[in-house]
């Protein structure tokens, strides 16, 4: 295959991608303008930050698959992805301790303000009277928004600090998640509404999502305590920056953020935001995933996800539809040869039937299979004899009926 890494990738893992026979171009440097150039032979396109356009997929006939070294893939084009069959994988939570490790650090620079330490003392200038006023984090209570993988990081540190841990309910939660919650002392709240004014501190762990974007607005942020602290290294769209602007002014909030709304798309250029400017407020340059610990592992999975994808299955995917409740499933039992699902599909396609999804499982000895076919159309008596009759076919059956 031949595979594009259009980010930053550690050099041991492109070795290991190179060593499978795969045709490997590293191109860190690509940014959302110049990807296209370069994709009209790709195959698979590996991507950290940088941005995959319509154009970019558009320009790639050869492309299957694009995997996102990272959880989110908002920085992808997925609807074009779709519609041009090609997969778009992702590997989550494996950045998940380099992002709550980041969390915490930036949770105890706010609260020792240990960067205007650093920058005084670098002037020349003791002021231990003016930097002696830090709360201390024991006993305060820090609100997750987002119990996720990195959530659930954050919460373990929180905890070894003496923090008491808030989350808010959420109908579904599987056993490991409720054990977790248990196990940490996690306190829930029926909404976030009242779970924001009894925080200390409030962090950020969610995905942009039409939910998520512009959460935290005027109203979010009038629930805060005075004084209290606001953290973000999830998306910059979660946050209204103007609204942030104002509460860090009305209410004497502090802010720690890894991410902006301004950042330029390369590693490296200029910013101007008035949020990184403000002098409560604590950032970094997006580097919440950026440990060699973390690109490491997320490295190693992008690894897997290929090798799957070359044995014709995709692990991650983010872009398949649901499972569709209105077809109807049926079983093929049928000698394995060349041919036979062949005809299958011919008598299937004249009777107008479309196959949604399917399996074919061969048995031992290979002589003999099972197509398993999630069906949509009028799948009558008729059809059905007439597949029965196929030179080759044992059996037709019936496993699910449309809308069960």
């Amino acid at each position: 295959m031949r595979v594009l890494v259009a980010d930053r990738f550690p050099e041991r893992q492109l070795e290991r991608i190179r060593q499978r026979g795969h045709d490997v171009r590293y191109e860190p440097d690509l940014e959302a303008t110049s990807l296209p150039g370069v994709m009209a032979d790709a195959e698979i396109l590996v991507v950290r930050s940088t941005e995959v356009t319509r154009e970019a997929i558009e320009k790639a006939p050869e492309l299957g698959l694009i995997v996102r070294a990272g959880a989110g893939t908002n920085t992808i084009d997925v609807d074009t992805a779709s519609a041009r069959s090609v997969y778009v994988a992702n590997i989550p939570g494996k950045n998940a301790v380099a992002v709550a490790e980041l969390t915490m650090g930036l949770i105890l620079a706010l609260d020792r303000r240990i960067p205007d330490n650093v920058a005084d003392l670098r002037e020349e200038k003791w002021r231990k009277a003016e930097f002696s006023k830090g709360r201390g984090l024991m006993g305060r209570r820090l609100g997750i928004v987002g119990l996720g993988s990195i959530g659930f990081e954050v919460a373990s540190r929180a905890r070894a600090f003496g923090m008491k841990v808030a989350g808010v309910e959420k109908p579904g939660r599987s056993a490991d998640h409720r054990a977790m919650i248990a196990d940490l002392r996690i306190k829930l709240y029926p909404d976030l509404g009242s779970m924001i004014p009894d925080c200390d501190i409030v962090t950020l762990h969610v995905p942009a999502t039409e939910e998520t974007i512009g959460l935290v607005d005027r109203d979010f942020l009038s629930r805060m305590k005075d004084g209290s602290i606001l953290i973000n290294t999830s998306r910059a769209e979660v946050v209204v920056s103007e609204d942030l602007m104002a509460a860090l002014d009305e209410k004497g909030m502090w802010a720690g953020l890894d991410v902006f709304a301004d950042e330029p798309e390369s590693g490296e250029g200029s910013i101007r935001s008035a949020l990184a400017q403000h002098p409560r407020v604590y950032g970094t340059h997006h580097i919440g995933a950026s440990t060699d610990q973390a690109q490491e592992e997320i490295a190693k999975q992008v690894i897997k996800v290929i090798d799957r994808y070359c044995d014709g299955e995709v692990r991650n995917v983010v872009n398949l539809a649901e499972p569709m409740s209105h077809t109807t499933v049926i079983g093929i039992r049928h000698v394995d040869q060349v041919g036979v699902l062949s005809q299958v599909f011919t008598v299937l396609r004249k009777a107008g039937v479309n196959v949604e999804h399917m399996e074919n499982h061969i048995f031992a000895g290979a002589h003999a299979a099972k197509a398993v076919m999630h069906i949509h159309g009028d799948f009558n008596d008729a059809v059905r004899k007439e597949l029965t009759d196929l030179d080759g076919v044992f059996h037709v059956g019936v496993l699910r009926e449309t809308g069960w």
